[in-house]
């Protein structure tokens, strides 16, 4: 009888593990050194507008920044940077997790429960 509740509590953690996904994403590899002014200029003016939306603006300020030191910022980065940033927005997350992370933890929760309540 304990061997079969091994087994069980085994099969469970093994199907509750292997379900769960890696959460990082693929990164597209960096630009070339030699990207153009005007790509840097479109990528540049991209981000500058979505810092600049209210909602991110209001959590930058939040954080003490001030929207000319967030345009600051942006202009030391290097272009290859910017240029992953500005094709990454949409990737990009507030924080908290995502409604696929808070699935997994619930199946993870419910297996935990399962398991308290066969091994009494």
């Amino acid at each position: 009888m304990r061997s079969r509740k091994s087994i069980l509590i085994v099969v469970t953690l093994l199907s509750v593990f292997a379900s769960i996904p890696a959460f990082a994403g693929s990164t597209p590899s960096k630009t070339a050194a030699n990207q153009s002014i005007d790509s840097r200029d479109a990528d540049l003016s991209l981000v500058r507008q979505v810092a600049a939306s209210e909602d991110v603006a209001r959590v930058l300020a939040a954080n003490g920044f001030t929207q000319e030191e967030v345009n600051q910022r942006l202009a030391q980065m290097s272009s290859q940077d910017l240029h992953q940033l500005a094709n990454n927005l949409d990737q990009l997350q507030a924080a908290g997790l995502t409604q696929q992370q808070w699935i997994y933890i619930g199946i993870g929760a419910l297996a935990v429960l399962l398991l308290v309540v066969l091994t009494k």
